[in-house]
């Protein structure tokens, strides 16, 4: 935990997807938000668990915090979110219901998924409770936190800025990990680029807040996950956008090393639920809720089964 004269700044790592997740709060007035927060899924059993968004809650708890928004920086790919959990569970518990709030960009992307995996638009319009755009200010206890638009992982990517830090979700990583793939849809190398440099641009003792840590292997340097690192650390040492990389160099690199990527092991999943802000799909008349997820099948074994058939 980082405390300042005005705020508290909890960090919370969750190993299975390297995903950070952020409590800030207010000293005074003990208002705080959470950051990206992670729901649990058990991919060999198809089961969803609470176990890291109730140490979260045990936080807030523990220190009396009144939890005003649940903050998304992005629909994520690699993780489930927990916001819609959070926000109920505080609720049923009596407290004020937190607005879940994310770029407002996110009606492209709803639409983009809701269309793969054919969700009805019911089950996704308004899931949100409010759509943030750039340099709009949400008011936190006596702090104030600006909205940043970081687009190029995604394209309703958001940063928040709050004093002299900033969560930058996957805009960009720790120095030694570099920056986010921009190969899923509405994703762009460019505005990645750009997005980055306008992070660089900030006072270099700006702290920057990642989104997720990949520490390196046994052998290859630090071996703990590290949440922040200054702008100047990043304008000296970040492996793909340091001070000197031009444009066109990162954008051939990041485009080029994409391609070579596997999708992440929870994609399906965490877009179906992320777009959704973490409320769980409608359930069958058995009772049951289902995730869609595609099936890869070789043409030539696919042409097979249609010849064998009958």
């Amino acid at each position: 935990m980082t405390t300042s004269s005005k705020s508290k700044i909890h960090t919370i790592f969750e190993s299975n997807t390297g995903t950070w997740q952020y409590i800030v709060a207010d000293s005074a007035t003990k208002d705080a938000v959470i950051i990206d927060s992670v729901l649990d899924y058990a991919t060999a059993t198809s089961t969803i668990t609470t176990t890291s968004a109730d140490i979260l809650l045990d936080i807030v708890k523990q220190h009396q915090y009144n939890v005003v928004y649940i903050l998304e920086t992005h629909v994520h790919a690699d993780h489930l979110t927990a916001s819609k959990y959070i926000q109920q569970t505080l609720r049923r518990a009596g407290a004020s219901q937190p607005k879940i709030c994310i770029g407002k960009r996110i009606e492209q992307v709803q639409r983009t998924f809701a269309r793969k995996y054919g969700i009805d638009e019911t089950e996704y319009i308004g899931v949100f409770d409010k759509l943030l755009d750039d340099g709009e200010h949400l008011p936190l206890g006596n702090l104030e936190i600006e909205v940043l638009h970081l687009p190029g992982h995604t394209p309703e990517h958001v940063g928040y800025v709050i004093g002299s830090v900033v969560f930058t979700g996957d805009s960009l990583f720790l120095p030694d990990v570099g920056s986010a793939r921009c190969d899923f849809p509405g994703g762009d190398a460019t505005a990645l680029f750009n997005s980055m440099s306008r992070l660089l641009s900030l006072p270099p003792d700006f702290r920057l807040y990642s989104g997720h840590d990949y520490p390196p292997k046994e052998g290859e340097g630090r071996k703990d996950p590290r949440a922040f690192a200054t702008v100047q650390e990043h304008r000296n040492e970040n492996k793909h956008v340091h001070e000197g990389v031009r444009i066109d160099e990162y954008v051939q690199w990041r485009t080029q090393r994409d391609a070579t990527l596997g999708e992440p092991k929870l994609l399906h999943q965490a877009l179906q639920l992320n777009i959704r802000a973490g409320q769980l799909p409608t359930a069958s008349e058995h009772g049951d809720r289902f995730f869609y997820v595609p099936l890869k099948v070789p043409e030539d074994v696919w042409t097979w089964n249609v010849g064998t058939q009958g």
